[in-house]
Parts: C-alpha cells; sequence; structure tokens
C-alpha cells in the first residue's frame, strides 16, 4: 500500500495548501509572497516553499514588482496562464461557434464556423476545422489543449453513448459519439446539452445565483428546459431532462394523435412556430416569434384597440406557458423559474410578470418567475465554465501524491 497518500502525511497537507494557494491566486492575483500567507493562513517559510514548488512546476509565475515603503518592493505573483488552455463550442445546424481560453478565464479568441446545409459528413473533422479556426487566432496549439466542452441541442444518453434529442443536427449520430472525438482530436471531450449550459451560466452570473434549486426556461424557435437541484444540474438517466417540448400539455395534440414526429406537446403549444401564429391571429406583425414578442410588448405600452389586443395576446401566451410550467413547478418546488432564449428575452419583464400570475393561479408552490440577467452567448459562457472547473481540478490537484 502507498501510505504517501494518507491524511495528515506532509505531502498530502502540501497539495492541499498548493490547491488553496492557486484558487487565491487565481480569485485575488496577483498577490505578494505576504498577501498570499494572510490569505491562506500559510507561515512565510510555508509560503515561500510553496510558491517555489509551484512555480517549478508551471504553474506561477512572477507578474513584476510592487513598490512599497522607501528601499522595500515586493515580488508579485500569479497564475500561469499558459499553464492550460481549453476550448468551448456552441453547435447548431447553422454554425459551430467556438471560444478559446487560458487557465485563468481569459478570453483569447472567438470564432465561427458556418455549416449551413451540411449532411452528416464527418463530424470529427468539423470540429477539427471549428478548433483550430479559435486556436489559430488565439495563437496555441491545438493539440496542446487540455479540454474540449462541447454544448449542443440535444444530450448524449450515458448508456448508449449515443447523442439523443437532435434529429435536427445532421452527423452526430454517431456511435459513442464522446470517445470517437476524443481519439479523433487526441484532447478529452465533454458534450452538454446547451440548455443545460445556460442554466450553469444563469448559476453562476445570472439571476439564479445563490439558488439551489431552479428551472430555466429556454424557448425560441424550439423549447426546452434544465432543472438545478441541490446546487447541481439534473440530467436523468438518459441525459434528457428538461427535454420540455416533447411533455404533453393541457390544450396541445399528443403523440398519439400526430405520431413521434409530429407536431405535439409543449412544443406545438408555445414553440416559436405556435406563438408565431397566435399573436399574427390578434394582430401583432412579426416575422419571427421574438420579433413578434417584441412587438406585441410594444404594442400593449400604447393605448387603443391595438394595444388590448396585444395585451390579450401575450397573457394567452403567458397562460401557455404556465401550462407547461405547472407541473414542473408543482413536482419540483423550484426557489426560483428562468425565463430565457430569444423568444422570452423579447418579452422581457411584462410577459415574465403575466407568466408568473398565470403560474400562481396553477400551482400551490409560488415561485417568483423572473428574466435571465447574463448577456452575450450564454452557451458558450457555460460550456468555457466547465471546461475551466473541469481543468483547475486537475491542474490544482496535480500535486496531490498518487
Amino acid at each position: 500500500m502507498n501510505t504517501n497518500s494518507q491524511p495528515g502525511t506532509p505531502s498530502l497537507l502540501r497539495a492541499i495548501n498548493d490547491r488553496a494557494a492557486l484558487q487565491v491566486l487565481l480569485d485575488r492575483g496577483p498577490l505578494t509572497r505576504p498577501e498570499l500567507g494572510t490569505l491562506t493562513g500559510l507561515s512565510k517559510p510555508t509560503a515561500s516553499q510553496l510558491l517555489a514548488r509551484l512555480q517549478e512546476a508551471g504553474l506561477v509565475v512572477l507578474d513584476g514588482i510592487r513598490e512599497g515603503l522607501p528601499g522595500r518592493t515586493a515580488e508579485l505573483y500569479r497564475i500561469n496562464p499558459a499553464a492550460a488552455h481549453v476550448v468551448a463550442l456552441d453547435v447548431t445546424p447553422a454554425r459551430i461557434a467556438t471560444r478559446a481560453a487560458d487557465i485563468t478565464g481569459a478570453v483569447l479568441a472567438d470564432h465561427i464556423l458556418p455549416t449551413p446545409g451540411r449532411s452528416a459528413g464527418n463530424v470529427v473533422e468539423r470540429v477539427r476545422a471549428a478548433v483550430n479556426g479559435a486556436c489559430l487566432q488565439a495563437g496555441i496549439d491545438p493539440a496542446a489543449l487540455h479540454r474540449i466542452v462541447i454544448g449542443i441541442q440535444g444530450a448524449v444518453n450515458p448508456a448508449t453513448a449515443r447523442l439523443g434529442y437532435a434529429a435536427h443536427i445532421p452527423g452526430w449520430h454517431i456511435p459513442d459519439l464522446v470517445g470517437t472525438l476524443r481519439d479523433g482530436l487526441g484532447v478529452p471531450v465533454d458534450i452538454e446539452n446547451d440548455v443545460n449550459l445556460v442554466a450553469l451560466t444563469e448559476q453562476a452570473h445570472g439571476i439564479a445565483r445563490g439558488h439551489a434549486d431552479f428551472v430555466l426556461l429556454w424557448a425560441d424557435a424550439g423549447i426546452g428546459a434544465a432543472l438545478v437541484l441541490g446546487g447541481r444540474l439534473h440530467r436523468g438517466a438518459t441525459g434528457g431532462a428538461g427535454e420540455v417540448g416533447y411533455m404533453p400539455t393541457v390544450g396541445a395534440p399528443t403523440s398519439r394523435e400526430t405520431g413521434k414526429r409530429g407536431d405535439h406537446g409543449f412544443q406545438a403549444l408555445v414553440g416559436g412556430p405556435a406563438v408565431l401564429k397566435l399573436l399574427r391571429s390578434h394582430g401583432v406583425r412579426g416575422t419571427e416569434p421574438a420579433q413578434a414578442v417584441r412587438n406585441a410588448v410594444r404594442d400593449a405600452a400604447v393605448g387603443g384597440v391595438r394595444a388590448e389586443r396585444a395585451r390579450e395576446a401575450l397573457r394567452e401566451v403567458a397562460a401557455r406557458l404556465a401550462m407547461g410550467l405547472a407541473p414542473i413547478t408543482a413536482v419540483v418546488d423550484p426557489e426560483i423559474v428562468v425565463l430565457t432564449g430569444g423568444m422570452l428575452l423579447a418579452g422581457g419583464d411584462v410577459l415574465a410578470e403575466l407568466v408568473e400570475q398565470e403560474l400562481h393561479l396553477l400551482t400551490f408552490p409560488r415561485p417568483p418567475v423572473r428574466v435571465s440577467s447574463v448577456d452575450g452567448n450564454p452557451v458558450l459562457t457555460g460550456a468555457l465554465g466547465l471546461a475551466l472547473a473541469t481543468t483547475r481540478d486537475e491542474i490544482f490537484s496535480s500535486t496531490v501524491p498518487s
């Protein structure tokens, strides 16, 4: 038995101190040796030994000198940005958006690879092209990447290793998708549902921050949800938790009537095409769902018959959304419901307030309904956050004895 890894041994204590120091440098750096010692509770000799060890491992580098009192200077230390690099991808039928970053989280490049009209093709080559494009802009070697995280409109079934709920994205339905990408690219790869990644972004940076239990509903052309329970994503046995577009909902046809590939369930009730049709029936203009919802909110703010029709249309959209949220809320009892996606963001606080009113009429749990507060591409942000969290855990634990 290797006793080096037993609790309380000097080697393990050093590893614990190393990890704590690296996290402090990540959160608060650059820092001087005395500042690092104060924040970690380490003595001066221990802090000095630790910094020397981390410098030798390539995890920490000098970051200049801080001038103090006359005749006194102090060296500054920071995490070595080159210690690891990661890439995040957001995959849709039309394009692959890619972002490269170093271990500190600094974004080095954004790249978009258009994929319009692509049929099956070679998914490894498509991902390689997207990754190489970002790495070229960032000036990093793709072969030296520590991890790639891919967000996609679907979910990998852990039992079959195949991508499901993604018939609209050709080429990705191959055996052992993650393993094939990992072997083909020579880099560890994770694949996560795009709405789950949006929830992680909301949890870290948005309106759901500080909430351990929440439901996130995404709606634009398609509709999906994410569940965070006890602070952790709930993915389900097949990875399909949150695929609420298929959920039977009062007021919508079921797959029994339409067939599994027909227009049914929650998607048929509040997916983009259904909402666009509803709003147009009330005289609201728009060629896209988000545009029509935005116009309805604008029209509702003015007076006259047009405003009344717009308000009625928004109330009907809210009632449909609440009809699908109600069973989820009754089962999960979340602290908060977050609305996001192009169509719901276009509705803003006006639509969120109407949804909350309708939902509270249907369920005993009465969580607040709020609009997402994150900017930019939340799928890429979530994928990058997941890649960084996993990579930092591995890098920062690299001094733990085996």
